[in-house]
């Protein structure tokens, strides 16, 4: 498994202009290394599991840009379903990428179902997904990344990974108006 920092580092240093779609608890790290980019949307106190979802409705709205989700695998749980409409859309600008951890980082730590069990690739792939890659250590990860954000989507990338730090903490809820409205001028070409 590679650090989820480590993952993080990698995909900062190769986004380019893309869309970012964050949710739970690498919506609470993605800003440090992102820099707070204002094509970042991050997908907190909102419902869980839905993050996938709003990506895709950004893809489908944003052809022209290039989407990631970024989302756990307790969110991916939550809306399996989500694959198989992303897979018979097809958008060729949207990229899924799932952090397996194993449990419900942000609300505690709990394993999640089918710990050991569960095979995200092979269930994108059977929902239709025919790009999919599975990673565990950071260096293959790093090496592909760059065609990965090149090619046709959709793609599913499935990352192994963990945590040993303290999440931190959501010190306010998120203004989702007020960050919409700046994602909304960002996307516009209006923001100041």
């Amino acid at each position: 498994m590679m650090k989820l920092e480590e993952s993080l580092e990698v995909l900062a240093q190769h986004r380019t202009e893309e869309i970012v779609v964050p949710t739970m608890t690498v919506a609470r790290l993605w800003p440090n290394y992102s820099r707070r980019h204002e094509l970042d949307f991050p997908y907190v106190g909102m419902a869980m599991g839905h993050a996938s979802d709003f990506a895709l409705g950004i893809a489908l709205a944003q052809p022209q840009r290039r989407v990631i989700a970024l989302n756990g695998d307790g969110s991916m749980l939550m809306n399996l379903g989500n694959l198989v409409t992303v897979a018979h859309l097809a958008p060729p600008n949207y990229i899924l990428m799932v952090f397996e951890n194993e449990k419900y980082e942000i609300t505690g730590g709990q394993p999640i179902p089918g710990v050991k069990k569960v095979d995200f690739p092979r269930i994108a792939e059977g929902a239709g997904f025919t790009r999919v890659y599975g990673f565990e250590e950071v260096e293959p990860f790093a090496r592909q990344l760059p065609q990965i954000l090149q090619e046709r989507g959709p793609v599913f990338v499935n990352l192994k990974v963990f945590y040993t730090g303290k999440i931190p903490p959501l010190t306010q809820r998120p203004n989702i108006p007020e960050i919409g409205q700046r994602f909304k001028a960002t996307l516009a070409g209006t923001a100041p």
